[in-house]
């Protein structure tokens, strides 16, 4: 291995313990409590080190944000194997309640702090990970209308109605709310899988008879 290697193998490195240390402190001590100082501290290395990976801790959970998706996508990557949309949509559904139980850490960071959100508005730059799993989905749902499997309606709304219920069940899973319902926490992904598995069985778009009046 060349010097140049070398120097490339050890940025790597560094950039994962910031990462890492990052990861660690917000899951212990929540986002509003990490600082740049005590990202260093855990990894032994000067504030100044950090500054040469990152502007501030924005982009570090922005960051992670990315590998987040990285991990989603990996869970995702057979999807396109499955010909029926019907047999993708309920798979998506599982994969998406599997990846938020397994890893709530980056669940939160994706869909539920503002913080790598605000970063994106700040950089001028597109959700592309998040848009693209949104696609994925009203393209599968729109599939499905079109083959027969769910009634045809705006698949923007369906698929808006979809995500909310699957992000529904994760957040009050990792947030320890399912426990009011599902006392065995052993049961809880099998009664989150059923209750997909009601919601896709029983989705019908209609198209809204009148306004609701108040």
């Amino acid at each position: 291995m060349g010097i140049q290697e070398r120097k490339e193998k050890q940025k790597l490195e560094i950039r994962k313990l910031i990462l890492d240390a990052s990861m660690q402190l917000f899951v212990e001590e929540g986002f509003s409590n990490v600082t740049i100082r005590r990202i260093a501290e855990i990894i032994e290395y000067s504030p100044t080190t950090i500054y040469l990976y990152f502007k501030d801790k924005d982009e570090i959970f922005y960051a992670l944000h990315d590998i987040g998706f990285q991990k989603m996508q990996e869970l995702n990557k057979d999807l396109v194997t499955i010909n029926n949309p019907l047999l993708r949509l309920h798979k998506m559904g599982e994969n998406y309640l599997e990846f938020g139980m397994s890893n709530p850490e980056f669940y939160n960071l994706m869909f539920v702090q503002e913080e790598p959100m605000k970063k994106i508005t700040e950089l001028g730059c597109d959700w592309n990970e998040g848009d693209a799993a949104i696609s994925r989905l009203k393209e599968t749902v729109t599939e499905c209308m079109e083959k027969g499997y769910i009634g045809k309606g705006d698949a923007h709304l369906v698929s808006l109605s979809m995500w909310s219920f699957v992000h529904g069940l994760v957040s009050l899973a990792i947030s320890e709310r399912m426990e009011k319902f599902v006392p065995q926490k052993e049961m809880v992904m099998s009664v989150m899988k059923q209750s997909l598995n009601w919601l896709i069985n029983n989705i019908e778009a209609r198209p809204a008879v009148q306004d609701i009046k108040k």
